[in-house]
């Protein structure tokens, strides 16, 4: 017999309803139980930052946080930041491949999430606040100067 609990998440602004089991970490239930794809699983242990998600506002990393923690909270993925009527990508997701600040990919939706809190919080950092704010991510593939150069660029495109 399973102890499932009953969880309700709103998600990029849509309200989910599920029985979860309680041990179901918000990364598995993203991918799994809503087939949002988008965030990322990578080290299971919270040091990569391929997976984070902001949680009412702020970021966090979804591997290391239950479903059943985030009951009654607000999630926020990559997947909602693509403008849901337009279809048009974020000015942070245009950044990053405008910048070149992506190659393989995976680890992006944890910096663009990153990004995205760093720049409602701060939208002038100077690149030690950026290389600050995305120090708990990590990237294999592109050096770090380019995601550098691609929050530069977001924050200047949303300041306008």
């Amino acid at each position: 017999m399973t102890n499932r609990q009953r969880t309700t998440i709103l998600v990029n602004g849509t309200r989910y309803e599920r029985e979860v089991e309680p041990r179901l970490s918000l990364a598995d239930f993203l991918r799994h139980e809503l087939h949002l794809g988008g965030t990322h699983v990578g080290c299971e242990h919270g040091i990569c930052g391929v997976c984070t998600v902001l949680i009412d506002g702020r970021s966090a990393r979804s591997c290391l946080t239950l479903a059943v923690q985030a009951d009654g909270a607000e999630i926020t993925t990559v997947e909602g930041l693509r403008d849901a009527e337009t279809g048009q990508l974020h000015p942070i997701q245009q950044a990053f491949i405008d910048a070149h600040g992506l190659q393989c990919g995976f680890c992006t939706p944890g910096f663009l999430m990153t990004t995205l809190e760093l720049l409602r919080d701060n939208p002038q950092p100077s690149d030690d606040e950026i290389r600050e704010a995305l120090g708990g991510n990590l990237c294999r593939c592109t050096g770090y100067q380019s995601i550098v150069e691609s929050v530069r660029l977001a924050a200047s495109r949303l300041r306008g």
